[in-house]
């Protein structure tokens, strides 16, 4: 339980910054000059960007990376307006929420496990 603790939030978050990298990718289609897409691609890029520096930070220290995964998920769901779609939460508010509880219960586990 405890390895399942560990690993699960991290490739919760890892494939969500996967899932935002394709989604990324649609800054190439339609007209336009190549310079003004790669600059559309790079802003598109910023949400997995941060998302991979929050991962980082849970990486090491699983209660602060809980809770600023909870807080992305918040934010998530607030700017791209999440909570007015069942399918649009499931797909981009809830893993962040969900991997932010189980970095927390990870590391309540592992705090309970080392007394």
């Amino acid at each position: 339980m405890r390895q399942l603790l560990t690993w699960m939030p991290r490739a919760i978050v890892l494939a969500f910054i996967l899932l935002l990298l394709v989604f990324a990718l649609d800054a190439f289609d339609g007209p336009g000059a190549v310079l003004h897409k790669m600059g559309g691609f790079l802003l598109h890029l910023l949400p997995a960007a941060v998302t991979a520096g929050f991962l980082l930070v849970a990486w090491r220290w699983r209660i602060i990376g809980g809770l600023l995964m909870l807080v992305l998920g918040m934010v998530f769901t607030i700017y791209f307006q999440t909570d007015r779609s069942w399918p649009r939460f499931l797909l981009v508010s809830f893993p962040l929420l969900l991997a932010g509880v189980l970095f927390i219960l990870s590391n309540w586990n592992a705090a309970r496990s080392s007394v």
